[in-house]
């Protein structure tokens, strides 16, 4: 189990401190290694923050933020890959080199290969963020069992998201606004159902389900893979 977290803010006020204090917040799931990325750009600032519990390549080597093509993409993965080194192996016949042993070098490699894709080709448990520095894009993916947990929060121009509400509520821009038709979801059937969450504004990643953000043009697009 491991715990990732992060913003997009269009307003450029959130930096490092308001990510290590999201991040941070889920050590319980990532006792071993934490990580962050931060980027500021003219349009808006963002930040990727990873607890890291190892399983996979428990060298440093295997530490998030991960980047790949020289910066182009950044990754903040929680979960495991079961077939990563038979997809790494296809990758190999098709060019690629690898400089790690770990499962999350496997999806930035395939993501950049195939795009989304590359979720035909992995089984295992998983909730990824990929940030494309390039396109300007952030992809963010559940698995089909929804064994990872992914919230994200979108208003007034930020976007937050994490594998935990805590996460969320640790940014100081996130308005802890009680949904009331969520409570009355709550009382008559004993849990909220996705993709509502008992904040306004708020929301559950649906499983099989990825999420594209389009930053310049700041649109979200949710898909059934």
């Amino acid at each position: 189990m491991c715990g990732i977290a992060g913003f997009i803010d269009f307003k450029a006020k959130a930096g490092k401190p308001e990510l290590v204090a999201m991040t941070d917040s889920l050590m319980h799931r990532g006792p071993d290694a934490s990580g962050y990325f931060c980027d500021q750009t003219e349009q808006y600032s963002i930040g990727l923050g990873h607890r890291r519990l190892s399983i996979i390549d428990l060298s440093p080597a295997g530490n998030q933020p991960m980047q790949f093509l020289a910066g182009r993409y950044w990754i903040i993965f929680n979960g495991e890959i079961y077939n990563y080194a038979e997809i790494k192996d296809l990758l190999t016949g098709l060019g690629h080199r690898f400089d790690t042993h770990s499962d999350t070098e496997v999806i930035l490699h395939a993501y950049h290969e195939w795009g989304a894709d590359a979720l035909k080709h992995f089984i295992g448990m998983f909730v990824f963020v990929i940030y494309d520095t390039q396109q300007k894009t952030i992809f963010c993916c559940r698995d089909r069992a929804g064994v990872k947990p992914f919230f994200y929060y979108w208003k007034n121009d930020v976007f937050l998201f994490g594998s935990e509400l805590k996460a969320l509520m640790a940014n100081p821009v996130f308005e802890k606004e009680i949904d009331i038709n969520a409570v009355g979801s709550f009382m008559q059937y004993g849990y909220i159902s996705a993709p509502h969450c008992i904040f306004k504004d708020t929301f559950k990643l649906l499983p099989a389900h990825f999420l594209s953000f389009d930053l310049n043009k700041r649109t979200i697009d949710t898909v059934k893979y």
